[in-house]
């Protein structure tokens, strides 16, 4: 099992997220702040996102108030149906399960911004948390995310920046952990070795009603 993680864990930095367009990543400065998606339940400090997949549904909740830059822009790209029909094309089996970048037929998605490392906020990589993919610019991520299926304590800030979490996972468990356990074989057209066989898609994404409380 040690030398299985040890393994991942090398080919997860060794090609960490190369889907970016590095760049444009030299020239543009990360926001810090991202008004269109503070405007989403504004007053709600965790809103929450339900995920419609060809697995399952999962639904998420944010957290605003560890989170917020990284919060507002995920909104917004939910508002914006960004989402929808994209690619959960990168698994880990016992690591990750990453999506958001591309469409089924491995596409880029666009992107709208990068922005800026909030990995400080003390929540961590632990198992069902969501966090932002990035590459080694630490202020580097904008629309793809992955789900943490173990928990990685490699990807949290310790002398360096780690991976901003930004989200848990609250229902939907074993869709998650059905995900990890695909087949994968390696993808020629976005170049992972770790993309599922049989297409795993966000065919949407829906910020749900704020919950009320009696």
């Amino acid at each position: 099992m040690f030398s299985f993680r040890l393994y991942n864990a090398f080919i997860f930095f060794a090609v960490l997220f190369v889907s970016f367009d590095i760049q444009a990543q030299t020239s543009e400065k990360p926001r810090i702040e991202v008004p269109e998606g503070e405007k989403i339940q504004k007053d709600n400090f965790y809103p929450r996102v339900k995920f419609e997949t060809t697995m399952g549904d999962i639904v998420i909740e944010l957290s605003r108030s560890k989170a917020p830059i990284t919060t507002n822009n995920f909104l917004h790209y939910v508002q914006k149906k960004e989402y929808d029909n994209t690619l959960f094309h990168r698994i880990i089996p016992e690591y990750i399960v990453q999506g958001g970048g591309y469409d089924p037929e491995y596409n880029d998605k666009k992107s709208f911004h990068k922005i800026i490392n909030e990995s400080g906020n003390g929540l961590k990589n632990r198992a069902y948390s969501l966090a932002m993919a990035r590459v080694n610019d630490p202020h580097s991520a904008k629309r793809q995310f992955f789900i943490n299926v173990s928990d990685n304590e490699n990807l949290d800030p310790g002398r360096n920046w780690g991976y901003t979490v930004f989200a848990d996972v609250v229902e939907g468990y074993e869709v998650v952990d059905a995900m990890s356990m695909v087949e994968t074989e390696v993808n020629p057209v976005i170049g992972f070795p770790d993309t599922p066989v049989e297409k795993i898609i966000l065919k949407r994404a829906i910020i749900l009603p704020e919950l009320t409380y009696d």
